[in-house]
């Protein structure tokens, strides 16, 4: 089938969209949104609608949607603004409205040659980009009563990653059928259409409790990253938390890196790819190198695709550690640049974490601290592993002169996220919070935690 509208053509059996002669290159999940809306253009599809028959019922997060979403308008030539060919009804859903011709593609047989079936074999389909399944933890305490714990380390896991922006995180309930069953990681792979298969065990002996993870490339069954903490046996409640915390940053952190890796052997990388490469850069560590060849990624990807949001929140990321950090000259610029982006970030996708984290940063050293914590707050609740959120409220209280209350925030970000790249800065702002403190009464504060 060709659907025809203005002057574009979506041919659904060689999975190809053009404009006049033109060929548009587009993701598959960009080709398959525009197929379904265009289908059903004859109602309002809601937000599960799309991800039921998009991603196969996958948990997508709300910023992920709007960027394919806003993918697929810059393919057609439509505009979030005008919304002149997929239009948005708040709180309803969405809609094609423009007009549209079908077109019955027939398979036309040469001359003499044998007769085939109309049924052809479909062309399989790549696994999507920082798609896994967390597949059961093992519970090798030898106690049965622990299974609740194991079990809930994995659903909450699980629940935990699929709010990484674009991650493809197969649901609690599929993957909960592989339980207490040898896996073969490639079959499993194919089957569930992942790139990434996770597995981990958890062992408690006497008053310790370890944890072992490690993150498996499905398409070879290599082993990409191996980590194993122990932790004093305390309140399991809050030890899950923990542990599904510490676990989910630095997964986050891991799948970005991979991810970059797998965009450099692009040989015509995309705005996605694109901004995989900016953020491992922005996650090696606030240098000025790293932001600056950081920035380029992100602008890149925003030059592909101005509406992606992932470009906008990295690019206001970069823009923020440039300007606050590098005693450069022109730091009001900076912040401004950053301002601007993480805005039209968050009126594409309201409830983006990072986005609101970044922009109360923005404030906070725009001496607008109590709206700067207020934004940070905003980021914790639709992300609570956000650890770099807990250490930019203790920031902005320093600078409201409220540094007693700043250890404790530093200390919840270092629960959540011990290893971080971030933790030099956060260490020196809860042992000089006294020093800032005072020194907070001059035209700025010194220094601040990263984006």
């Amino acid at each position: 089938m060709r659907y025809l509208f203005e002057d574009y053509a979506l041919d659904t059996d060689r999975r190809e969209l053009h404009r006049a002669t033109d060929a548009i290159v587009v993701t598959p999940q960009v080709f398959d949104l525009l197929d379904y809306l265009i289908r059903n253009r004859e109602r309002v599809v809601s937000k599960d609608d799309l991800i039921n028959a998009v991603w196969n019922g996958r948990i997508v997060s709300d910023a992920a949607l709007t960027t394919r979403l806003n993918a697929a308008r810059t393919a057609i030539g439509d505009a979030g603004a005008k919304q002149r060919l997929i239009k948005t009804l708040p709180r309803k859903g969405f809609r094609f409205v423009c007009a549209v011709q079908e077109v019955q593609t027939v398979a036309v047989e040469p001359v003499g040659s044998v007769a085939h079936s109309s049924e052809t074999t479909p062309t399989p389909v790549s696994p999507p980009r920082l798609s896994i399944v967390v597949l059961p933890f093992t519970n090798l305490s030898g106690d049965p009563e622990q299974e609740y714990f194991v079990d809930g380390v994995t659903e909450s896991l699980t629940t935990d990653l699929s709010r990484i922006n674009a991650a493809f995180v197969i649901a609690r309930n599929t993957a909960f059928t592989f339980k207490s069953k040898p896996v073969d990681v490639k079959k499993l792979g194919h089957e569930l259409n992942v790139r990434y298969v996770l597995e981990g065990s958890v062992q408690r002996s006497g008053n310790r409790l370890r944890v072992n993870v490690q993150l498996i490339d499905a398409e070879t069954g290599n082993n990409l990253w191996a980590d194993r903490f122990d932790k004093p046996v305390a309140d399991l409640f809050d030890m899950q938390d923990e542990i599904v915390s510490r676990l989910a940053n630095t997964l986050k952190a891991q799948l970005i890196a991979v991810e970059a890796r797998r965009a450099e052997r692009s040989p015509h990388p995309d705005a996605t790819d694109l901004c995989f490469q900016g953020a491992a850069l922005v996650n090696r560590g606030r240098t000025p190198e790293y932001m600056a060849q950081a920035r380029g990624f992100f602008e890149r990807a925003l030059a592909l695709e101005p509406g992606n949001v992932e470009a906008l929140v990295g690019a206001a990321m970069a823009n923020v550690a440039i300007g606050s950090n590098f005693f450069t000259d022109n730091r009001i610029e900076h912040l401004t640049a950053a301002e601007t982006a993480v805005t039209k970030a968050l009126s594409l996708a309201p409830n983006h974490p990072a986005a609101h984290n970044v922009l109360g940063l923005v404030q906070t050293y725009k001496n607008h601290a109590a709206q700067g914590i207020g934004k940070c707050e905003r980021a914790l609740a639709l992300d609570r592993n956000l650890a770099v959120a807990h250490a930019n409220i203790g920031f902005g209280k320093l600078c409201l002169g409220r540094g007693e209350e700043t250890e404790a925030h530093i200390e919840q970000a270092l629960r959540l996220s011990p290893r971080d790249t971030h933790v030099y800065a956060w260490t020196f702002f809860c042992r000089s919070r006294q020093i800032l403190a005072r020194r907070r009464r001059g035209s700025d504060c010194l220094a601040a935690p990263e984006p």
